[in-house]
């Protein structure tokens, strides 16, 4: 039965470039496409059994690390392997340490990512061979708020990716074809879980796992915080 590859990058020709990356590594998968963190979480129900999820830290509806922890959550046996164009040796350690299984930056060839995708498959790690593979440990804010985003419910981060988008409650319910008052209750789960106390703080905290080291610094907002 042939391997089920799901690619999730914005960039048609870059997905394009990774179909032809996987010909070689896999040349008998099957490719399936999604161009944002819905089309991912979409894609991911459709074929819970897939066999490896290349995904892109920026595409819409994701922030820094959030997609990431997400599908590490709910998919804990799809091997992750991170493709961007962030090359930054600190966010390649930090997304081994949230999960992902290898990092290929976008810059690599076509003969390193086949070599990635490999190792990967064969259930090793792949990172450049500049980058040390033992990551550090995350450090207790960012830990902290990735836990608490794993707990969302696949259904509950789509909610908060389009809240984030600035997407009112009637407009996500129309999106995602349901009822504004369920937008409300999942809104409840989600600010309880977040431990947020508004629509805003809820926003911050989701955003809380950027790329960018300031984007998540500093202590996590307890429940009973509040964001002027």
């Amino acid at each position: 039965m042939p391997l089920e590859i799901i690619v999730a990058d914005d960039h048609p020709l870059f997905r394009e470039a990774l179909r032809h990356a996987l010909g070689r590594a896999v040349p008998d998968a099957s490719v399936v496409e999604a161009d944002s963190v819905t089309g991912l979480l979409d894609a991911a129900e459709r074929h819970p059994d897939a066999d490896l999820l290349l995904l892109d830290l920026n595409m819409p509806g994701a922030h820094g690390f959030s997609a990431l922890v997400q599908m590490r959550a709910h998919h804990p046996s799809l091997p992750v392997v991170i493709i961007s164009a962030n090359e930054d040796t600190g966010v390649i350690r930090r997304s081994i340490a949230h999960g992902a299984a290898g990092f290929v930056p976008k810059s690599s060839t076509v003969e390193q990512m086949v070599e990635a995708l490999r190792a990967v498959l064969d259930g090793d790690v792949w990172v450049p061979a500049s980058v040390d593979a033992e990551a550090p440990a995350l450090e207790g804010a960012e830990a902290d708020i990735a836990s608490r985003l794993a707990s969302l419910t696949p259904q509950q981060f789509r909610v908060l990716t389009m809240l984030s988008a600035g997407l009112l409650n009637k407009q996500i319910a129309y999106e995602l074809g349901v009822s504004e008052a369920t937008i409300k209750a999942h809104m409840t789960a989600i600010m309880q879980k977040l431990g947020a106390t508004n629509r805003t703080q809820a926003v911050v905290l989701s955003q809380r796992l950027a790329l960018d080291q300031a984007g998540y610094g500093g202590a996590v907002p307890q429940a009973d915080a509040s964001i002027a």
